[in-house]
Formats: structure tokens, sequence, C-alpha cells
């Protein structure tokens, strides 16, 4: 008989709770997967994966935990909390995932380590036009000042003029941009309507300033393009002096 999971999402803010049911093995992990990194995606304060109805059958399976946390690490900055009663305990223990995602015996403690390890987030959201560079500029400037980020705010202001200005002239769909402070980085990132990857090779379209993709590169520290949604993310990490 083949195994079964279930997955229910609570996505009530600030933190989601993803409730996995059934059984766990190397044929489930891939639906577990697709429901955290969904979950993920709509960049929730935190995430609580409550695992009290899950029966694990094969020790490798719960490697799909610290694969969803580690994506969530460079994007899209969302601390995830494993809450894991009973047996479940000892099987994720055994497997060393929870060296990677805190792990907690009840959700309501899970939930309050989740919130507490939130980080600060502002969003917004876009549309395709010309202005668009200009209004993600000053998200950038409104963020550096909160957090006390001066000398960010030039570079900041560049990358993510950049990032959006490449779905302004390629994309061609509304965006999210969001820029998130979790020290020693400012993480920006802009979520778009198209499922093309951003590649480096893209650089070669440049705007009046001759920069581009290969600018973004060249600034900040790491960046990257996945997919979210039915679209993809475009981000970037940059000190946070």
């Amino acid at each position: 008989m083949a195994s079964r999971i279930i997955c229910e999402v609570d996505d009530g803010a600030p933190v989601t709770v993803v409730r996995l049911a059934g059984t766990l093995d190397l044929t489930t992990t891939r639906a577990a997967y697709r429901v955290l990194d969904r979950c993920l995606a709509a960049q929730p304060d935190a995430l609580v994966v409550d695992l009290s109805g899950l029966r694990v059958d094969h020790p490798l399976a719960v490697s799909v935990f610290a694969a969803a946390a580690r994506r969530a690490a460079g994007w899209p900055v969302v601390p995830m909390v494993l809450c894991a009663p009973g047996p479940a305990v000892e099987s994720l223990a055994d497997s060393g995932a929870c060296q990677v995602v805190p792990m907690r015996r009840s959700c309501d403690e899970a939930a309050q380590v989740a919130g507490a390890s939130a980080v600060p987030r502002l969003r917004m959201r876009l549309e395709p036009v010309a202005a668009a560079c200009r209004r993600a500029r000053e998200l950038v400037v409104d963020a550096c000042a909160r957090w006390n980020l001066p000398e960010a705010v030039g570079p900041a202001s560049v990358v993510l003029s950049e990032l959006v200005g490449n779905v302004v002239r390629h994309a061609g769909t509304p965006m999210q941009v969001t820029v998130t402070l979790r020290r020693p980085w400012l993480h920006l990132a802009v979520v778009d309507g198209s499922s093309t990857p951003a590649r480096p090779g893209e650089s070669g379209h440049r705007d009046e300033g001759g920069r581009g993709l290969l600018l973004v590169r060249e600034l900040a520290d790491r960046w990257g393009s996945a997919p979210a949604g039915d679209g993809k993310a475009v981000w970037a990490t940059l000190p946070a002096n």
C-alpha cells in the first residue's frame, strides 16, 4: 500500500503552522517539501511544523526539514521550528535534523520560540513601472533609518533598484519587495510573477546607467534566484553595517 502524508496549513499571522500527518518516508518527502516551500515563499514572520501526527518510516526522510530550513536561510529568511512530541522526537534527534532546526515538544512552545526568532522586515507591493525603482530605493532608506544602518543605504539602494528594474524590464509583472534585517546581513528580495530564472547572463541588458545584474553580483555578498509560487524570488544579501 502506498504511503500517504497529509498537510494542513494554518497561515494565521504572524506565525504559520504546518501540521503533517501520516507517513514520512523517501516517497512522501517530496510532497512535504513542496508544502514547506510554498509556506516559506509566502514570507511569514516564522514557521512552525507540527509533527505530532507523523510517523517516520525512514531515518533519511527527516532530512527534508533541514533542507527546508537551509533554503529559508538565504531566502525568505524565515525562522523555522519543529514541534515533535512523542516518538517523533527520537527519530529527529537520532537524525541530527534538530541540529539545523530548533525543536520543541509542544506547539505553544514552538510558536513562542519561532515568534521570538522573527526578524525585522519591511514589505512593499509594486507595479512594473519606471517609478518602481525609486520607490524601492525609498524603502531601503526607510529600513536603514529604522535599523540604524547608514553605511548600508548606498549599496543596498543600488542592489534593490537593480532587482526591481530587472522585473520591470524582463518579467513585466507586479512584484513584492522585501527588506529584512538578520544580523550581520541585510537581505533584499523581489518576488515577481515570472517563472523564468534570473541569470548572470541577463546583465547584458543594461539600463541607462550601464548597470544590471552584474552590478548586483559585484555589490552583494551573495545573491540567487529561487522559485516562489507561480513566479520566482531574486534575492541578495549585503553586510548590515
